[in-house]
């Protein structure tokens, strides 16, 4: 679906934009570093349990010899109850309704923002301005954006000393 959003047009006049209303989805998983920027992203069809878990693999085999704490919400395909979580990752679980501390919610929005008043004819056209979004993002661009000084803090804090 087109997200709608403004546009600077002279006093009274509407502005005219093309708009699609489809109903077909892909989903970004992505980890973003605001320590140094790095990012991980993968890019699938559906969300899951199953999904989550490979994703994690996956993510685990990128730079594996860093310990990587993943900031996951109350989503139900985040349900750690029966899945294989690498010794390399640890999953960090934030309070319900609380999207700002979640460093990829930051980097979503920002994505979003792009999107608006985009429609594509295709759904491969949107994956590929998706891949192209994402894969422009500078390390820099990353950690401005995903920017959390209580974060920062303490993993310079616990890292100092």
């Amino acid at each position: 679906m087109t997200h709608i959003g403004k546009y600077l047009t002279a006093r009274g006049v509407k502005p005219i934009v093309k708009y699609q209303h489809a109903f077909k989805n892909t989903y970004l998983y992505g980890s973003y570093s605001p320590v140094n920027g790095d990012s991980f992203v993968w890019e699938i069809s559906g969300t899951d349990t199953k999904i989550f878990e490979a994703y994690l693999q996956a993510f685990s085999k990128h730079r594996e010899k860093e310990y990587k704490i993943v900031v996951i919400d109350n989503a139900g395909f985040h349900s750690t109850k029966n899945i294989d979580v690498p010794d390399n990752i640890f999953l960090l679980n934030i309070p319900p309704y609380c999207p700002e501390l979640n460093p990829c919610e930051k980097i979503w929005q920002h994505l979003k923002s792009r999107f608006k008043n985009h429609t594509f004819e295709n759904m491969k056209n949107l994956k590929e301005w998706l891949a192209k979004s994402v894969k422009q993002m500078t390390e820099e661009q990353i950690m401005s954006i995903t920017h959390n000084e209580k974060y920062l803090n303490r993993f310079y804090a616990a890292f100092s000393s």
